[in-house]
């Protein structure tokens, strides 16, 4: 599935589309990007293993989360796994190259990766994240739930590697995503 334009309108139809994907598959976890919750909305009811991977502390603010801990701890009472890390596209590396100039390794594979959209950069990112976490198990196919800024707009199956393993991760179908 296309989306005409990436953005928050898509989220409902991405769940929507993930969730019937990961029921046909078999697919027992689902991993998705949400800094406020709202993305979270719509998996309560999922019956998967739903594992939010937020903002870490600083991303927006110094010493703060975008999500508030009233947020986390709904999601939490909901069954829902909530991952707060650091991105491991960026993280280390985009503070020396914000500091330095120039572009290092690990930017490199991000802006590769953005290459196919924002959201599949967001999902193999966010995978990781969340395997790296102990949040879901090595080795299985996850359905991965990402976007282009706010809300979601790009789902896949991808079996994630961990961070220091990560070109064996594979992303094995896309479920959708924006044309632009």
């Amino acid at each position: 599935m296309y989306f005409a334009v990436p953005g928050p309108e898509n989220t409902e139809d991405t769940v929507k589309i993930a969730l019937n994907a990961a029921r046909a598959g078999n697919i027992k976890h689902i991993v998705f990007a949400s800094s406020t919750g709202f993305t979270a909305g719509y998996l309560r009811q999922s019956g998967l293993n739903a594992v939010c991977v937020r903002h870490a502390y600083g991303f927006g603010e110094k010493g703060k989360n975008q999500m508030t801990d009233e947020m986390r701890a709904d999601l939490e009472s909901a069954g829902i796994k909530v991952v707060t890390a650091t991105h491991v596209l960026s993280g280390v590396e985009r503070g020396i190259s914000n500091k330095s100039g120039g572009m290092y390794p690990v930017e490199v594979m991000a802006n590769t990766l953005r290459m196919f959209g924002q959201g599949t950069k967001v999902c193999v990112e966010i995978s990781t994240m969340a395997l790296d976490a102990g949040a879901i198990p090595h080795g299985e196919k996850v359905i991965a739930i990402g976007g282009s800024g706010w809300g979601a707009d790009t789902a896949l199956i991808i079996t994630p590697a961990h961070a220091n393993d990560i070109f064996s991760a594979k992303i094995h179908e896309y479920l959708c995503k924006p044309l632009g």
